[in-house]
């Protein structure tokens, strides 16, 4: 009989151990950044140039947060047999207080932005996210303004 009612005690322990951890995220409020995020449209501007563009069929992005690090993967989905083949990575740390978002970028397929560091001002609206800030590394090219619109997946 103990032995019945000790399986039955663990077996309640464990279940509610489950239940607690299977709904962490569902815990997070809903301005929560933490989560996979796939992108639906960005604007470049660099020098007096305007680029918008709205995610290619060819192409997909995500961008995954949890509560310290942020990676971004880009590929296209011919899986680089075509003229559109493309692959971006890269991955670091952030810091986000309020609406102020800063990415320090400390692994990358583009080996000139690492070690850098981004601005920018994020806001969460129900399930989008829209990331603004200004990407510029010195010694290269590379200076302008981003605007990158995502929504969460689920």
């Amino acid at each position: 009989m103990k032995y019945k009612i000790s399986v039955v005690l663990v077996a309640v322990i464990l279940q509610s151990c489950y239940e607690k951890s299977s709904n962490t995220e569902s815990a997070l409020p809903a301005n929560s950044i933490q989560g996979t995020w796939r992108l639906i449209s960005e604007t470049k501007i660099e020098n007096l140039d305007t680029v918008f563009l709205e995610t290619k069929k060819d192409q997909e992005m995500i961008k995954i947060l949890n509560d310290t690090h942020f990676s971004f993967l880009k590929h296209d989905t011919h899986k680089g047999k075509d003229s559109t083949a493309t692959f971006v990575a890269g991955a670091g740390r952030y810091e986000r207080k309020d609406n102020q978002y800063t990415e320090h970028l400390d692994y990358c397929n583009a080996r000139e932005w690492e070690g850098n560091s981004f601005q920018f001002t994020v806001t969460i609206q129900n399930d989008t996210l829209i990331q603004s800030g200004r990407e510029k590394i010195e010694g290269t090219a590379i200076d302008r303004i981003i605007i990158e619109k995502y929504f969460r997946v689920k």
